[in-house]
């Protein structure tokens, strides 16, 4: 009883104690918790907000965005081509095959698969100023990521090189051609390729001079010529080098296809500049973002005054997307989203190639496999574009060709090909590529009403027995 007695007491202060502590650390908790949650109320607010618009379904064939028509207090789907209706679920039979843009929403399925890890919650107060801290105009983390993405994919040597950031690649395209046009000479400089934005963007610095292969030697030219030089090549996927040789030859490599998506990577690019834009990268187009890796650092210096010039830089809230997306990129060295597109670009070229196997109306260019220093093996072709031929003396217009067949390509002539070749985009949504499949099947099918199916080594192959009577007579 005396050893009850006591501890008692002891008893009785330990547990005054613990209630004490208790109830210090639910106020404390009740504090916090409703302080953190007033913090947390305008970033909840905005994650609702999207999370009610990405929840519209558009039946698969449409999207909903935050931007986008509210009616009724609903946003409204905005549908992909050939389909319409209140939830994107009609589709019209009649319906042209529009695969003339490049518009790259097929990695759209990625990003909806990995929403939480690409989304970005912006402040209202998201650096509002025109610089940053250190009074620069780009983002040194995102510039860090995207030496780390070029060493990663292997694309591009980035040592010792300047970047410059831009609205895409054609303000930096522009930017490339001022910096040149202002090298190793007083008269205006020569541009070769790219001729409708030369054009347009007139200057008193350059002039548009005609195809590359009219100047491939310019030694004797007492004047810069600047080349454009698209490789992976827009819009047959080869991978291509300059053209104009000499001292007064100038190079802007517009790499902007030059990911594992579309083409093996043989070895690093390191020419004296060269461009790449987040569009056919990631998807991201209208983000409106690329950048620049200059070698020379007086090239640096005029294009970084160019961009400040034209538009004080990029915008802030950009390049905070464009970093956000990088780091989901570089998950995994790159191996699940190269994967994905990959994959998918894969199947779309073997698809169209089977399906105009069968086919002496048509042909599409051919790419010969080579090593991948990414994939680390030997790779088949995935090009953004087809460079399809209509092959018949007949169809000398081959955009008519296809327009009539519901298919909208763009032109050959506007890359200089000529009129029997169209270019077609792969890189659209599935929609619009189960589209185009439909109306290329059914011109093969078309072609082998009067024609005869034989077999050429286990190979289909459609004769037209009318071709060849002719050509014997």
């Amino acid at each position: 009883m005396g050893f009850a007695k006591i501890w008692k007491p002891k008893y009785g202060i330990c547990l005054v104690s613990s209630m004490v502590l208790n109830l210090l650390l639910i106020g404390y908790l009740l504090f916090v918790g409703t302080k953190w949650n007033w913090e947390l109320s305008w970033s909840m607010r905005a994650a609702m907000e999207a999370e009610a618009v990405a929840s519209e379904l558009c039946s698969g064939h449409g999207r909903a965005y935050l931007d986008g028509l509210v009616v009724d207090g609903k946003p409204v789907c905005e549908c992909n081509t050939c389909f319409g209706g209140p939830d994107c679920s009609l589709f019209s039979p009649g319906c042209a095959a529009d695969v003339d843009s490049g518009n790259p929403l097929f990695l759209e399925p990625f990003w909806m698969q990995n929403a939480a890890s690409s989304a970005v919650l912006v402040a209202g107060w998201h650096r509002m100023g025109y610089q940053v801290n250190d009074q620069a105009h780009i983002s040194t983390e995102l510039e860090k990521h995207i030496r780390k993405l070029h060493s990663v994919v292997g694309n591009a040597v980035t040592e010792k090189r300047f970047i410059v950031f831009g609205a895409g690649s054609s303000q930096l395209l522009n930017a490339a051609v001022h910096a040149l046009s202002q090298d190793k000479s007083t008269s205006p400089a020569g541009v070769v390729a790219y001729k409708a934005q030369t054009e347009f963007f007139r200057s008193n610095d350059y002039k548009f001079l005609g195809d590359a292969a009219l100047w491939k030697n310019a030694s004797d030219a007492n004047v810069n010529i600047i080349e454009f030089v698209t490789s992976p090549n827009n819009p047959d996927g080869h991978l291509m080098k300059a053209v104009v040789q000499g001292d007064y030859a100038k190079a802007i490599y517009d790499h902007a296809n030059l990911w594992p998506h579309y083409t093996a990577i043989p070895a690093p690019a390191d020419e004296d500049l060269m461009i790449f834009t987040l569009s056919k990268l990631t998807g991201h187009a209208g983000s409106r973002f690329g950048w620049a890796l200059i070698k020379n650092e007086a090239i640096y210096q005029r294009m970084a005054t160019y961009v400040y010039e034209n538009s004080v830089g990029v915008s802030q809230d950009t390049q905070l997307v464009a970093l956000k997306l990088l780091k989901v990129v570089l998950e995994g060295n790159g191996g699940d989203f190269f994967d994905f597109g990959s994959t998918t670009m894969r199947s779309r070229w073997e698809t169209l190639s089977e399906a105009l196997s069968v086919s002496n109306r048509f042909s599409i260019q051919e790419i010969e496999p080579r090593y991948c220093r990414f994939f680390r093996q030997v790779r088949v072709t995935s090009p953004a574009f087809a460079w399809l031929k209509c092959e018949r003396d007949e169809d000398k217009d081959c955009y008519s060709v296809l327009k009539t067949a519901g298919i909208i390509g763009r032109q050959g002539t506007v890359f200089g090909g000529g009129s029997r070749y169209v270019r077609l985009s792969l890189i659209a949504t599935q929609d619009d590529f189960d589209l185009l499949m439909s109306k290329i099947n059914t011109l093969v099918s078309d072609e082998c009403v009067d024609s005869k199916l034989v077999e050429d080594h286990n190979q289909p192959i459609c004769v037209d027995y009318k071709l060849i009577m002719n050509h014997t007579l």
